[in-house]
């Protein structure tokens, strides 16, 4: 070295004690006490157990517990648990073939690191108990239990008090561990699941409980998430099952007019493991992207299966990022189903718009209701009646702009009015106030948007006719050059031909740029730079473009919503009962090209409650 050379402090290279390994192991295993939850629930799933118990105190920071009837684990092989990368679950000869929740070997050790950790389990033999305090192992004890495993962590991180620090409250804490413990219910819905809430001590209180559910999976799954979900979901959702070249897609999804104002209705599961991948979250907003407005989001619960092999789970320790072999398989596979089962749904719209409804009619102040004996009257009998109190040389008036005809039938002598009361959207009675049509069902009324209903036919149709003769194109007059990156350029021109059939046809211009030739003619003049750029930030973001089909789609929504019938247009009989039963025979007709429901349907036992008749 020159004599003239800096003085530089050499480091030291040093190998960190076990402790100090585990301790940051911990920190990307056990990230809050939901993540301890989390690895022993699934521990507990993977023992096989019926049914699975969790108690918490103070939003998981100073007591988790988790006891199940599963096979339970040997009083020599206790210790051995608690090492590191030591596991039941694998060989280590194949990291593709993994077919449980747990294969990593880093949970039980990652939470002795950093807790007050107690197993206490029953195999074949006798039960025994074994401590680990912030890293420090115990002797393995004899202890006393019937069946399963018991796993307690007392103190979470009070081995790495800056932790502790970065902890929300404890409510925060027990929403976290509620979340998981319900996704994990959703996956495995064959097995009883109870979270109670310990921390004023004894038993302390049931905050969530799922029985185990009979039947085959869809009936099963159907009780479980109308358990964990709630009766609305259950009721106004589709199921899925579709299978494409090796990957199968079950689960439900819920209608578009049962949409939630942010993404906390959505379960996305990968062989039964829980995941939050951006490409499913991606898919499932591209299948509803024609139905609901940006500030909407749908719900859902997807369970995506396959081999093994073709998606790796090993990304992160934490488990709940998962790599597809084939991407592109997978989205197009969620978006077709989704969008298939929703035109299968045809013009049904969630029954909870008319609850919203019906609680809007109800009177602020609470009132004692009536209850009358009497029947309802026939129609003779009303009509009698509305003549009898009529004034003197007054003829009857209709309370809206429509006084509906008779046709009868010379067939069978009934009136082609009243048979259209069987059709599930009714026959048109009134119109009010110019913008809302009034039909009478076999069991009820509905209401109906004309314009809004009249909008989604429209857009429906147009699309139809797009999708049979193609987007029609417009050459420019001077080609537009976009200097890309090499990367970009080759990414771009690899979906050449799928832009080439929205209209938009791109071909190469030497080195990264790359020359647009025609644009789609439906769009009008358009920055072709700007959209070059927004479909490469959709493809590194979701790995597809979906920009300038979503784009098409605005123009043509805009279209329908012009060239549809407008508020405030008075409607002949005739024309309301036609955009009904278009309606009926229209995929999506429930909901407008935003999101919001057409029609309001009321049962009559629901309009007689309002006025105490029942």
């Amino acid at each position: 070295m020159p004599d003239d050379a800096p003085n530089i402090r050499r480091p030291l290279i040093r190998q960190l004690d076990d402790a100090a390994i585990n301790r940051i192991a911990a920190g990307e295993v056990v990230e809050r006490p939901a993540s301890a939850v989390k690895e022993l629930v699934e521990n507990a799933i993977d023992a096989g157990a019926t049914r699975i118990d969790v108690a918490y105190a103070d939003g998981g920071k100073t007591l988790i517990r988790v006891t199940d009837d599963g096979c339970g684990i040997a009083a020599n092989d206790l210790p051995l648990a608690l090492s590191r990368h030591a596991t039941s679950k694998i060989d280590g000869s194949d990291l593709l073939s993994i077919h449980t929740f747990g294969f990593r070997g880093e949970a039980l050790p990652s939470l002795g690191a950093v807790g007050r950790l107690t197993i206490t389990s029953r195999c074949d033999g006798d039960a025994a108990s074994v401590r680990v305090n912030g890293g420090h192992m115990e002797p393995v004890k004899p202890a006393a239990l019937s069946r399963g495993t018991v796993v307690e962590l007392r103190d979470l991180f009070f081995a790495t008090p800056a932790r502790l620090k970065f902890l929300r409250t404890d409510r925060a804490e027990a929403q976290a561990i509620t979340d998981v413990v319900k996704r994990l219910a959703m996956a495995e819905p064959h097995i009883g699941v109870t979270l109670r809430d310990v921390s004023g001590g004894g038993e302390g209180r049931v905050t969530f409980r799922a029985t185990p559910e009979n039947g085959d999976l869809f009936d099963a799954l159907h009780a479980r998430l109308g358990g964990v979900l709630g009766r609305d979901f259950a009721e106004n959702a589709v199921p899925l099952d579709a299978l494409r070249e090796g990957f199968r897609l079950t689960g439900y999804a819920a209608l578009p007019t049962y949409s939630r104002g942010a993404a906390v209705a959505q379960f996305l599961f990968v062989n039964g493991r829980p995941v939050r991948d951006k490409l499913l979250i991606g898919a499932l907003r591209g299948a509803y992207a024609d139905f609901l407005s940006r500030d909407r989001h749908p719900a859902a619960a997807l369970f995506v299966t396959c081999d093994p092999k073709l998606v790796d789970v090993n990304v992160h320790p934490a488990k709940s990022e998962v790599r597809f072999r084939e991407p592109g398989l997978v989205r197009g596979l969620i978006v077709t189903t989704i969008r298939h089962a929703l035109a299968e749904a045809g013009h049904r719209a969630s029954s909870t718009v008319a609850e919203a409804t019906l609680g809007a009619m109800r009177p602020e102040q609470p009132v004692q209701p009536r209850v009358y004996q009497m029947d309802r009257p026939s129609q003779t009998a009303l009509h009698t009646a509305r003549q009898a109190q009529s004034p003197m040389g007054f003829a009857e008036q209709p309370s809206a702009r429509f006084d509906p005809v008779v046709e009868r039938d010379t067939d069978t002598g009934e009136d082609v009015q009243r048979a259209d009361e069987h059709l599930p959207l009714g026959a048109a009675r009134a119109q009010v106030h110019e913008n809302y049509i009034v039909a009478q069902t076999e069991d009820g009324m509905v209401i109906v948007d004309q314009h809004a209903a009249h909008e989604r036919l429209v857009y429906e149709k147009l699309k139809r006719q797009m999708a049979e003769n193609g987007v029609a194109a417009q050459a420019l007059l001077i080609p537009e050059i976009v200097d890309l990156s090499d990367g970009d350029a080759a990414l771009l021109l690899g979906l050449a031909d799928e832009l080439a059939k929205l209209g938009l046809v791109i071909e190469p211009f030497g080195g990264g740029a790359i020359a647009v030739r025609e644009t789609p003619a439906i769009l009008g003049q358009v920055n072709a730079e700007a959209m070059i750029r927004d479909i490469l930030d959709e493809l590194s973001d979701l790995g597809q473009s979906q920009t300038v089909q979503a784009r098409i789609e605005a123009v043509l929504s805009r279209v329908a919503c012009h060239g549809s019938i407008r508020s405030g247009r008075w409607m002949r009989p005739e024309e309301m009962n036609a955009l009904l039963r278009e309606m009926e025979a229209t995929p999506h007709s429930g909901q407008c090209n935003h999101g919001r429901p057409t029609y309001v349907e009321l049962k009559l036992a629901d309009i007689e409650r309002l006025f105490g008749r029942t």
